[in-house]
Parts: structure tokens; sequence; C-alpha cells
């Protein structure tokens, strides 16, 4: 079994913020797959089905950000996770300040980044060792506080580019769960600047010969 959760805070005055970039991906994995949400006896929204042929569950704490590990951990408990499986089968999407708007970074373990919700994670699970998809919202502009800005709603043509990275980041957790996180890192970890390189090149290629079908 998976367990996706995707980090942000509860409540329509959060809605459309940054820092509920990871609500947002998971919404977009359940309304794909048909997974519907409905509170749980822990502290967060959460939803049973397949993605596939793989049960998943889907969950979004309800305590706020900074004590998202509290939920985490009532889930892994619940579900008997053993330790050894959270690196392949624990998921969680967040947003990352430290990531230009439209881009995506797949990760298999390490800190938490200055990031409150993987803090508090961390610290209930004991372990670095889980799959975090980071969807970046932009570094906060000069002379405004780090709150403000990941607590701000997004509009304009960031809100677009958001949004885009939002479905982009739903395959991505779907391609982990398939593929594996190394396959998903290969595929998404790269900017856009080497994927123009990168098709540049081969479209050269093809025009000498060189790729054959």
């Amino acid at each position: 079994m998976h367990l996706i959760v995707g980090l942000g805070n509860p409540g329509r005055k959060y809605d459309g913020s940054r820092h509920n970039m990871g609500f947002e991906v998971v919404d977009e994995v359940s309304r794909e797959n048909i997974i519907r949400f409905k509170a749980s006896k822990f502290s967060a929204y959460a939803g049973e089905g397949y993605i596939g042929l793989l049960k998943t569950v889907l969950m979004k704490p309800t305590t706020y950000m900074n004590r998202s590990g509290e939920a985490v951990r009532d889930f892994v408990r619940y579900y008997k996770m053993p330790m050894d499986e959270l690196a392949s089968k624990l998921i969680i999407v967040y947003d990352d300040v430290s990531l230009p708007v439209g881009r995506i970074r797949i990760r298999e373990r390490g800190s938490a980044g200055g990031h409150n919700g993987i803090k508090s994670i961390l610290y209930q699970l004991e372990t670095e060792d889980f799959i975090r998809v980071r969807v970046g919202v932009g570094g906060k502009p000069e002379q405004m506080a780090l709150s403000d800005h990941v607590l701000g709603r997004v509009k304009g043509d960031e809100a677009i580019e958001l949004s885009r990275s939002v479905l982009i980041a739903a395959r991505a957790v779907e391609d982990i769960m398939r593929h594996g996180a190394g396959f998903a890192m290969n595929k998404y970890n790269v900017s856009e600047e080497t994927k123009v390189k990168k098709e540049k090149k081969e479209d050269k290629a093809e025009d000498r010969g060189d790729l054959l079908e």
C-alpha cells in the first residue's frame, strides 16, 4: 500500500495559497483516480482506492502545517506500515520556496530544508527515508515576510504556472508509484532549459539520421 500525503493548512482562508500546493496535488490525484476524501478518525481528510492496481491512501492533514507529522504518524501506525517500507511507499507532497515557480523536484530522503511540515514528519517518524515531491513556489520578494509569501493567494500568470505544476506533480506521484523514485527523478528533476537543449540535440541527431525508429 502507498500512502500519499499532501501538506497544507485547512480552511478556506488558505485555499489557493502557495503553502497549500501539497493539498492541490493530492486533490488532483484524487480526481484523476476517483478516490473520494472524507473526514477520518485521525486529524486528516483521507480516501482509500486504487491507482491502477496499486492500493493507495490519499491524505491531507488538518493539524495545520507545523504539526503535520502527528497525522502522518497516526496513519502509518493505523495501516501498520513497516518502517523499512516508508522509503518506497510514503510520498509527501509540499511547496518549496527554494525552487522557482513551475519546477518540481523529487527526493528520496534528506533534511527538512526549513519546511515546518517536513520538520514535524521527521520528528514524529524518526526517519528521513521517505519520498518527497517538492513543488516550486518561488522565493519571497525582498522586504516581504516569508509567512506572508507562502500564505498569500497566488494570482495572474503565477497562478496559471502553478496550476500547471500541480498537474505535473500529480503525474510524478503516479510515476513514482508505478516505476519507482529513480525513474521519476530522471524524468522530472530537470530544468526547462535542460529539456530544451535535450530536445534540440535529439532533433539534430534525427536530422543526421542518428536516431532509428
